[in-house]
């Protein structure tokens, strides 16, 4: 059975110190568990935060309804979503994956992604696993320093990864 957040996840209590790189998150902003009553506003999201490799509306009912998969979103009140993560998790693993990090254009640099990647962990550690995962364009260096701010590190690449050819770092955080 699937541990889950307590509903909602109130960032300011986080547990990663805020740094002069890292701005920090608005002070209204809530990470929850995404329902199925969210699906358009999380395909929405999709749509305004990238151009290709996107989650198809199928995907996320999918995941939605997946003991195996779980969605988070970000927002300063239930109706604005700033951002969202997909995470996966498999039976008999110890790594849990984040599949998809999305943040509103216009909320970019503004903390969500650090509350969502904290959120991601909290939510990991307490289904037992011990890291957490991650593939990134090697050309997106906003998310990269995002990534090694929060502690990941990078162990891999893998060539042509993405639909248009780009190349992906493979990160890791290992989850105390």
């Amino acid at each position: 059975m699937p541990t889950t957040l307590p509903l909602p996840y109130d960032y300011a209590r986080r547990v990663v110190p805020e740094s002069a790189d890292m701005p920090p998150a608005p002070a209204s902003l809530r990470v929850r568990r995404a329902a199925s009553s969210d699906l358009d506003d999380l395909v929405a999201l999709e749509l305004r935060s990238f151009s290709s490799d996107r989650l198809s509306r199928a995907q996320y009912r999918r995941h939605l309804d997946s003991d195996s998969a779980l969605v988070l979103v970000a927002s300063a009140n239930h109706h604005l979503f700033l951002g969202s993560a997909v995470l996966f998790f498999r039976k008999r693993s110890a790594v849990a994956r984040l599949y998809s990090l999305a943040t509103r254009p216009e909320a970019r640099g503004q903390g969500v992604g650090a509350a969502l990647l904290e959120a991601a962990a909290v939510a990991a550690r307490r289904r037992g696993s011990r890291a957490l995962r991650l593939e990134v364009r090697t050309d997106n260096a906003a998310a990269i320093g995002l990534y090694e701010r929060h502690g990941f590190r990078r162990i891999g690449r893998y060539a042509r990864y993405y639909g248009d050819g780009t190349d992906a770092w493979r990160y890791e955080k290992t989850l105390g």
